[in-house]
């Protein structure tokens, strides 16, 4: 039998509703504190990806860090509908970089 983990994604209300669409796990965050909580929690629940607005991953860079040093789950900036703030761009920047040892990009 084959595993299967869920997708989420974490932001304001703006940003992640038009993803229920596609079968996403939408979890809507106020505020930082709240966004840990949810992050904590569902990283516990067979997710095996969750999407984290910029907007919300810039008020919790010790969560986001904590979670990139584990393989699962996968935690992956996204823009929100306010446009990019170019974190997770310069996070792939960085991931690529140690991969290779040199920034390709």
């Amino acid at each position: 039998m084959k595993f299967m983990y869920k997708i989420a994604i974490v932001g304001d209300k703006d940003s992640v509703l038009a993803f229920k669409i596609l079968g996403v796990d939408v979890y809507i965050s106020l505020d930082a504190q709240e966004a840990r909580k949810i992050i904590d929690r569902i990283s516990k629940e067979g997710y095996g990806i969750i999407f984290v607005t910029e907007q919300v991953a810039k008020d919790i860079p010790e969560t986001i860090k904590r979670y990139n040093s584990e393989l699962i789950p996968a935690i992956i900036l996204i823009p929100s509908n306010k446009g990019s703030l170019n974190i997770g761009l310069a996070n792939i920047d960085k991931n690529v970089e140690k991969a290779i040892g040199s920034n390709i990009l």
